[in-house]
């Protein structure tokens, strides 16, 4: 696959993902935030399958507005490396960031939000830059600290409307994800 065929690739998933959270706020707004029950509450075993959910739902278009960008350009760097390992990415990270809010959120908040994806985006693209020891992905990385960095500043809880659980463990996810998936050279 051409460098060029990657980029289209990857430009269509994340707008296809992004155009899915649109219509799903849509939804949601239409039918009076009805959707928002399947966000991440804490310690309640029934509530666990909502991991997978919570991280496409939003609590209002506020909240949708604030998040596309860096979801959109994140997630096109994340995916333009590949697919494969972008979706798994993506799972691992979904599966890290939501057990660690459903370990540590509150029992009285469902958390919601496509931040545990875009801070784990930024911990898989800081973790290649680490992990994977090439010239492209280290410079990758300064550029997404060079424009980004200022993300980490969200895993500091300061508002008990914002969930830094999320932003943490999304980023955790982000991180391992990028170590998981490394390629392995032989010495």
């Amino acid at each position: 696959m051409t460098h060029a065929t990657r980029a289209v690739s990857a430009a269509l998933l994340v707008g296809a993902a992004t155009a899915g959270m649109w219509v799903l706020e849509f939804f949601d707004y239409a039918m009076g935030g009805a959707l928002d029950e399947y966000g991440i509450r804490a310690w309640d075993p029934y509530e666990l399958p909502e991991i997978f959910t919570a991280p496409f739902l939003h609590g209002g278009i506020e909240h949708l507005l604030a998040n596309t960008v860096p979801f959109l350009v994140l997630g096109f760097i994340a995916a333009a490396r590949g697919i494969g390992r972008f979706l798994l990415a993506s799972l691992i990270i979904i599966v890290v960031g939501g057990l660690g809010v459903w370990f540590t959120g509150s029992p009285t908040v469902d958390t919601l939000g496509s931040s545990i994806l875009i801070f784990g985006f930024f911990g898989y693209l800081l973790g290649r830059g680490v992990f994977e020891r090439s010239l492209l992905d280290l410079v990758i990385a300064v550029g997404v600290v060079v424009v980004y960095g200022g993300l980490i500043y969200g895993v500091i809880p300061t508002d008990t409307m914002i969930s830094w659980q999320g932003h943490l463990f999304g980023l955790i996810g982000g991180v391992l994800a990028a170590y998981a998936l490394r390629r392995r050279v032989e010495a």
